[in-house]
């Protein structure tokens, strides 16, 4: 029976991916993830055949005992995990791919109160991390990270990994990521660019001094032949100092 198989299928993926997972009867009574998602494979089966008000209750039954909540019409793959699960929301006309995993908090919402396709597309072997908000009809490619509390708003390609509000694409990955989301390694674009800017003001600073010097005048007369604003540079300088 394919109900069955896919269960199966879900229980060994929690095992793959959980290594909290002790037992098959711990899985089935103690996962909240595990429970909504088979709540939504019948709910799921109802909404096909347009039994919508039925499946709508089944849903909110399921929301009720697990905190999660997943239209009945979104469409979602095989091996789909949901670690923790609390304040997920997942919307009607979302698509999720097989080997996806989503942790706690995450939502994948609309940005229109149109009819229609209004929800992400999230392709295989995905992963998004606690907190993150995928909005509107946009599609997310194979092989993705998305990091803990970003917000996504446009398509990302393949092998990608992002971070950042709104959400950066920060890293190509050249393999398959099997899952795995490291957040003590995700990148940070906004402060290595601040870093990067930083780096170039100080040595805007001592190279100031150095031609001061080679012309035997002050850095501020130096930095005034170049329209470079002196006090900025000393606070900005100050500042950095001050945080290292």
């Amino acid at each position: 029976m394919k109900f069955l198989k896919d269960i199966r299928s879900d229980i060994n993926a929690y095992f793959e991916r959980d290594p909290a997972a002790k037992s098959i009867l711990e899985i089935v009574i103690c996962y909240p993830g595990f429970h909504a998602t088979t709540f939504h494979k019948v709910s799921h089966w109802l909404w096909l055949k347009e039994l919508f008000l039925v499946a709508r209750i089944i849903s909110q039954i399921g929301r009720f005992f697990t905190g999660i909540e997943i239209h009945p019409g979104a469409k979602i793959g095989k091996r789909f995990v949901i670690d923790h699960g609390a304040g997920v929301v997942i919307g009607e006309t979302a698509e999720i791919g097989d080997d996806v995993t989503i942790y706690h908090g995450v939502t994948l919402g609309g940005t229109t109160w149109n009819k229609g396709k209004r929800h992400p597309t999230i392709s295989n072997n995905v992963v998004i991390g606690t907190g993150a908000k995928i909005l509107g009809n946009i599609k997310i490619g194979e092989n993705v990270r998305i990091g803990a509390n970003s917000v996504v708003v446009r398509d990302v390609p393949d092998h990608s990994t992002v971070v950042g509000i709104p959400g950066k694409i920060v890293t190509d990955q050249t393999k398959d990521i099997k899952g795995i989301l490291d957040h003590h390694e995700l990148p940070d674009p906004e402060g290595n660019a601040i870093k990067i800017l930083l780096e170039k003001l100080i040595f805007i600073e001592e190279e100031s001094k150095r031609l001061a010097k080679i012309h035997n005048e002050t850095k501020e007369e130096i930095l005034k032949k170049y329209d470079i604003d002196i006090d900025t540079l000393n606070k900005v300088s100050k500042t950095f100092k001050n945080e290292n």
